[in-house]
């Protein structure tokens, strides 16, 4: 290395120091914002969760500046665990919006002084209308602290910003406040994995999320013979159902064993069209039940290197999962 490029590193080290010291200051600054805020909730919050759970409507969330940004997460991390939330711009309300406002909705509003003018309508019309309302706000004496039913005061921390003016450490809090409601919410209302994939559909979180009754092949696709089936025609029975397998069914109709390709390559030596499916069959094969995610089937597959595993349930095929079924739901 030259000289000149040594120099030319070594000027950069102060540099280096300094951002990561100040991105460390910030992290820090909201780190202890966030641990005001845990020490700080109070039967006040219960009371919140306890009214919000009772809205039979949605909870319309409201916020003007970055205050209105966290308000739009807090509504979205509702509505996508199980309480109906709406964001609506206070502005918009103003003229017009309030309209989407029924008598059967709450309001969760956020400002960081409570004097936010912006608000005054929203919070004019819900008072009016008698809807249940919510502040989360830094200061207690404010007009919209004093407004609310019930006011959520978040401690009122020093901005991560060196001016001690950007919405940093407040609008983390404030972020932070709104996922614990939600997830309260969500808890009390005993929201499950299975409802989270009702709402969560697309991407790769719902697919995590898919069960093994949502992608089996069930019915006719069930590749199947019984113990005392011959080979000849259990051969048949694999072709046509291209999975590779066939399950082997005792008299009772239960899974007792598996022929696979493989099966049928270790016992090419000897006379494998005069056997029958229990005599090349691979007894007690592993299988799984219709609740198991496809997310856990998949990591049983590359596990056990098996392409396909039946559905059961008391030991009788309910469907089959092959390795192309899980890839489709997008998990990999």
């Amino acid at each position: 290395m030259s000289d000149t490029k040594e120099s030319l590193l070594v000027s950069e080290v102060p540099k280096v120091a300094a951002a990561l010291g100040s991105a460390r200051s910030v992290i820090e600054t909201e780190i202890a914002g966030l641990k005001d805020l845990s020490l700080a909730l109070d039967a006040r919050f219960v009371t919140a969760v306890e009214l919000l759970g009772k809205v039979r409507g949605r909870v319309i969330v409201t916020g003007m500046g970055k205050s209105g940004h966290i308000a739009r997460k807090t509504a979205a991390t509702l509505a996508s665990t199980g309480t109906p939330a709406q964001y609506i711009h206070p502005g918009e309300a103003s003229h017009g919006d309030l309209g989407m406002i029924t008598a059967e909705d709450a309001l969760i509003a956020l400002s960081n002084s409570g004097k936010t003018a912006e608000l005054s309508d929203i919070v004019a019309y819900v008072k009016l209308k008698r809807i249940p309302f919510i502040a989360i706000t830094c200061h207690a004496d404010s007009v919209l602290s004093k407004a609310a039913d019930v006011s959520l005061v978040v401690p009122d921390s020093p901005e991560a910003c060196p001016l001690n003016l950007a919405p940093t450490t407040s609008t983390t809090v404030m972020l932070a406040l709104g996922d614990a409601i939600a997830v309260t919410l969500l808890e009390r209302r005993g929201f499950s994995s299975a409802d989270f994939r009702l709402l969560h559909p697309g991407g790769h979180l719902g697919s995590r999320l898919i069960k093994a009754k949502d992608i089996m092949r069930s019915g006719s696709e069930l590749p199947l013979v019984s113990t005392k089936t011959p080979m000849t025609e259990t051969i048949i029975e694999m072709t046509a159902k291209q999975l590779g397998c066939v399950g082997v069914l005792s008299a009772e109709g239960q899974l007792v064993g598996v022929i696979t390709d493989g099966d049928l390559r270790r016992h090419m030596e000897g006379d494998i069209l005069a056997m029958t499916a229990s005599e090349v069959m691979t007894a007690n094969p592993k299988t799984i039940g219709e609740d198991a995610l496809a997310a856990q089937v998949l990591a049983m597959m590359n596990e056990n290197k098996i392409t396909a595993f039946f559905v059961v349930a008391l030991d009788q095929p309910l469907g089959i999962i092959h390795i192309h079924d899980v890839l489709r739901t997008g998990l990999s």
